[in-house]
């Protein structure tokens, strides 16, 4: 098969198979492994949200390639393992979809949106179950660890509430946050606090508590903060540009000073509602 052939995954496979190749392919390639390589698939998904975020389309289509690299670079050290190759993940993939659209390829009748999440949730669960050989489970297996901890904050919290362990409402949910900010501050008061493991503990509860409002409030958090991160380095950089036109720096300025401008690029964001 060609090398040169354009648009074709057997391009890609067969790239791989060259850099993983010992004595003629690439140092680097060839030490990695399954662990060394996981941290780089983690942080090509996020490449590819950031592109979505940005709307930018050109940039997407190369995060996309990157991402789809992690694939196959993975595929092929579980081929050269003997465990599976690329196309087993493709025919897994293929009967998983087929097997949990039932109203898509199988009898079952039309269901909106909704119905659809709740069918793939059941066929999902009983999978598992089957999976495992019937072994008791915990509702809360399936939030991986390696997710960000606010993602899987949120996706322990939803397996809980589906049996009904949630709050009612958003208030209440705002009320065990003050409650939260209390145990931080009662804790931040005492001698030698800071980064203290019950003051890193007191922490983490509200900013699980905080992920819970989130959900109650139907926001996704991890989306809530990537906004408030961009707003924040839209507002310094702000800060930044104008004290530049003064030809100041921000280490010479006074916090008051930067405060006056964080205060002006506020407003000049501040639309009407």
């Amino acid at each position: 098969m060609s090398a040169r052939q354009t648009g074709d995954i057997a391009r890609l496979i067969e790239i791989m198979a060259a850099l993983r190749t010992p004595g003629s392919g690439c140092p680097w390639d060839l030490e990695q492994d399954f662990h060394s390589i996981a941290p780089y698939t983690i942080e090509e998904a996020y490449e590819v949200a950031d592109a979505i975020e940005r709307a930018d389309l050109a940039d997407l289509k190369d995060e996309l390639g990157d991402l789809l690299l992690q694939v196959v670079f993975h595929a092929r050290m579980a081929q050269e393992q003997n465990a599976f190759a690329f196309p087993d993940v493709v025919d897994a993939i293929c009967d998983k979809l087929i097997r949990r659209h039932p109203h898509v390829f199988g009898d079952r009748q039309s269901l909106d949106a909704g119905g659809v999440s709740a069918q793939w949730s059941e066929i999902k669960a009983r999978e598992k179950a089957e999976k495992e050989g019937g072994r008791p489970e915990s509702l809360l297996d399936g939030a991986p660890l390696a997710l960000p901890a606010l993602t899987r904050a949120l996706k322990l919290q939803q397996k809980a509430s589906t049996v009904g362990f949630d709050w009612d409402d958003a208030q209440q949910v705002l009320a065990k946050i003050r409650e939260e900010t209390e145990e931080v501050a009662a804790e931040l008061a005492l001698p030698g606090a800071s980064a203290s493991p019950a003051l890193e503990e007191e922490i983490g509860d509200l900013l699980f508590v905080v992920a819970n409002l989130a959900r109650h409030a139907k926001v996704d958090p991890e989306q809530a903060l990537r906004g408030a991160n961009a707003k924040f380095e839209r507002r310094f950089r702000h800060i930044e540009r104008r004290l530049a036109e003064k030809g100041r720096s921000t280490e010479a300025a006074s916090l008051d000073e930067m405060e006056a401008l964080w205060v002006e690029a506020k407003q000049a964001e501040r639309k009407p509602r």
